[in-house]
C-alpha cells in the first residue's frame, strides 16, 4: 500500500523512492505505478522518485464520468503542492506524456524539465480508432486475451520473441488481477481512452519553455515516430532520441539504455536548474 492524498476531488495514491531532486513519474493508459519498477530501481539512486496511480488506475479513485489529460494534470499539480514541492522534473510515458504536456502548460512554474516517451500532441483518426478499439475489445474479452492484444500493438516482433516468457507471465498476472478484483474497472479504462483521444496541445506547444527530451521506438505502430517528430519540431530546443528496432514500449525493450540515457539527461538538467540554467 502506498500513500494517498485528496486532490482535485479524488484520492490519489502515490509512493516515493530514493532521494535527491524530485522526479514525478506519470504512467500511461491502464497501468498503475508498479509499471515503473524497473525504471525506479535505476533512477532512485539519484532522484526522489514519486510514483503515482493515475485517476482510474491502481489504488487511486476510479470516478465515473469523462477524464481529460488537463484534469489529470491538475491531479498531479495538487499532489506536487501537497508534497510542498516548488518544482519537479517529470517523466511521462504515452498517456503520461500527454498529461505531462498539460502539466507544463497549466502549471508552468511546477515543471523544471520533462522526458516524454512514446507520446503525441493530438490523435489523428488512426490513433483515435486504435484507442476506441482497445476500449471496445477490453469490454468484450477476458483479461489475458486483452493483455495479449495490447502486447501485439506495443511490443516489436523481435521483443515479442525475445521476451515471450515475460509476456506470457504478464497475461497470467492480468488473469489473477481480474479474478482477485484488481482489474481496472472498464468504465475507468474507457474514460482514460477518451482522455487520450481528446488530448490536443498542437496550438499550445509554443508555450512550453522547459527542457524536453523526446524518446520513441522506430518500430512503434501505436504512436508512430511521426508523433515524436511533430513534437520535436514544435517544442523549441527539444531533443529527440530514437530507439531502433523498438516499439511503443522502447523504455522496456531497451531498458538499460533508456534508463541510463534519461538518467544522465535528467541529472544534467537538474544541475542546470540548481545553478539557474536551463531554457
Amino acid at each position: 500500500m502506498g500513500n494517498t492524498v485528496h486532490v482535485n476531488g479524488i484520492s490519489l495514491a502515490w509512493e516515493e523512492r530514493g532521494s535527491g531532486p524530485p522526479l514525478v513519474l506519470i504512467m500511461g493508459l491502464g497501468a498503475d505505478r508498479s509499471a515503473w519498477e524497473q525504471h525506479a530501481r535505476a533512477w532512485e539512486r539519484h532522484f526522489r522518485c514519486i510514483l503515482v496511480d493515475n485517476r482510474g488506475a491502481g489504488e487511486s479513485d476510479h470516478p465515473a464520468g469523462s477524464y481529460s489529460t488537463a484534469q489529470m494534470a491538475d491531479d498531479y499539480a495538487g499532489l506536487v503542492t501537497a508534497l510542498g514541492l516548488s518544482s519537479v522534473q517529470v517523466v511521462g510515458i504515452s498517456m503520461g506524456g500527454a498529461i505531462a504536456q498539460q502539466l507544463a502548460l497549466r502549471h508552468p512554474q511546477m515543471v523544471r524539465a520533462m522526458v516524454l516517451a512514446s507520446t503525441w500532441a493530438r490523435c489523428d483518426l488512426y490513433m483515435a480508432s486504435v484507442f476506441r478499439h482497445f476500449a471496445t475489445m477490453r469490454g468484450q474479452t477476458n483479461a489475458a486475451d486483452f493483455t495479449q492484444l495490447l502486447q501485439l500493438w506495443i511490443w516489436s516482433p523481435e521483443s515479442t520473441e525475445r521476451m515471450k516468457e515475460d509476456l506470457r507471465a504478464a497475461r497470467e498476472d492480468a488473469s489473477r488481477a481480474a479474478a482477485e478484483g484488481r482489474w481496472m474497472p472498464q468504465s475507468a479504462f474507457e474514460a482514460q481512452c477518451e482522455a487520450c483521444i481528446h488530448h490536443d496541445t498542437t496550438n499550445e506547444l509554443c508555450n512550453i519553455h522547459v527542457p524536453v527530451l523526446l524518446t520513441a521506438g522506430s518500430e512503434d505502430i501505436f504512436t508512430p515516430v511521426r508523433c515524436a517528430r511533430y513534437l520535436h519540431q514544435n517544442l523549441e530546443g527539444s531533443e529527440l532520441k530514437l530507439f531502433p528496432e523498438c516499439a511503443h514500449v522502447h523504455h522496456w525493450e531497451a531498458l538499460e539504455e533508456f534508463n541510463s540515457f534519461t538518467m544522465h539527461w535528467l541529472l544534467n538538467h537538474a544541475n542546470a536548474s540548481a545553478m539557474g540554467g536551463g531554457r
